[in-house]
């Protein structure tokens, strides 16, 4: 079973990131597979423990796809339809062999290979929790390495994500290189 999640669309600065993770369900039965119990929707779960089913996923699963959509192509594609195709993207990867795809919440159009949109499905399916997981682990390391070309967001805190502190800092410095420029946040209409 393929499952499909993103990770950083709700996100001010940085890439998008869609991971798909094939699951064979029959060879998940050894202690390899133990802190896959604790699987769940990444937002759930805290750093230590997505970082640690992180390492699980990749052990235990048939086949990892990632991919990253960076800042300058969601401001040219547009979110939804960067979100759309990467999903598509990453699905192409692992199907065949997988004879099932799920995705979380988006159904995917025809140029995609067969699939269910699960609403909620990070919370519901093994496949799609797991891909979740590759998604945010993957895109919250890449904003804490951007952190260092970018001290004065604080992006290691907040990973990109609109909060007051992040808002603030745009506001103080204007928007970094990596910021989103489609997304119409106030906090560029009141920057340096």
């Amino acid at each position: 079973m393929a499952g499909a999640d993103e990770a950083g669309r709700g996100s001010l600065a940085g890439p998008l990131v869609v991971a798909g993770v094939l699951l064979d369900y029959e060879t998940l039965r050894d202690h390899r597979v133990r802190p896959l119990a604790y699987l769940n929707d990444s937002k759930e779960l805290d750093i230590a423990r997505r970082e640690e089913l992180f390492r699980a996923v990749v052990a235990c699963a048939e086949r990892v796809s990632v991919r990253v959509v960076t800042h300058a192509e969601i401001d040219r594609s547009g979110l939804h339809a960067s979100n759309l195709a990467a999903l598509r993207q990453v699905l192409h990867a692992l199907a065949p062999p997988a004879e099932v795809c799920l995705v979380d919440g988006f159904r995917l159009g025809k140029q995609a290979p067969d699939h269910v949109a699960v609403v909620g499905g990070d919370g519901r399916s093994a496949a799609i929790a797991a891909a979740s997981i590759i998604a945010k682990v993957v895109r919250d390391r890449v904003m804490r390495r951007l952190d260092a070309l970018f001290p004065q967001y604080g992006f290691s805190s907040h990973v990109g994500y609109i909060t007051p502190g992040h808002s603030a800092r745009v506001r103080e410095h204007g928007p970094s290189a990596i910021h989103r420029r489609s997304f119409a946040a106030l906090c560029y209409e009141d920057a340096a």
